[in-house]
């Protein structure tokens, strides 16, 4: 692995978080112009991106259990990599069962009905809390990120010190 990151998971993530939105936004830009020849064409992409989205979350889940269990952490990290993970799976269920359903739709030729448009709402807010809390756990808790060397190095006072910028650390 990269040595500055120590898992997949990372990459895999952004990868299901943008299948699944578009897939989402896709199939309801479908719905709401399907007057449109083209029309059809969208709902056709969305099925792909959702299935897609769908097998490469089977990795990012994967790796995120590799994460969990390898990232050193503390407590209130833990808990929050707890609280992620729960989240995390429930989201992935709901997006495979919605994957399972477009699956059938799909077989059958048929456009998905009103209420695989409106499952796709809570799905999206599921998808977009479990990103944030992912988000938390990186930029709040430092998980899974290598600390700047610099940091551990004293900044000189004053605006300029020699890293090619000027302003001042003290805030």
């Amino acid at each position: 692995m990269i040595e500055v990151l120590p898992n997949w998971h990372p990459i895999l993530v952004h990868f299901t978080l943008a299948l699944f939105t578009v897939a989402a936004l896709l199939f309801w830009a479908g719905a709401f112009l399907r007057q449109r020849a083209w029309a059809a064409n969208l709902t056709t992409t969305a099925f792909w991106n959702l299935w897609i989205g769908a097998g490469l979350t089977v990795a990012t889940v994967a790796a995120g259990f590799y994460a969990f269990n390898t990232v050193k952490h503390d407590a209130a990290s833990h808990a929050a990599m707890t609280d992620h993970r729960n989240w995390a799976l429930a989201t992935a269920g709901v997006w495979w069962g919605l994957a399972l359903w477009s699956g059938w739709i799909g077989r059958k030729g048929e456009r998905p009905p009103a209420l695989f448009h409106l499952a796709l709402v809570p799905a999206l807010l599921l998808l977009l809390t479990t990103g944030w809390k992912g988000g938390e756990l990186v930029y709040r808790h430092g998980m899974g990120v290598m600390p700047p060397k610099a940091a551990s190095e004293p900044v000189p006072a004053g605006p300029e010190h020699g890293d090619g910028h000027h302003h001042d650390h003290d805030h």
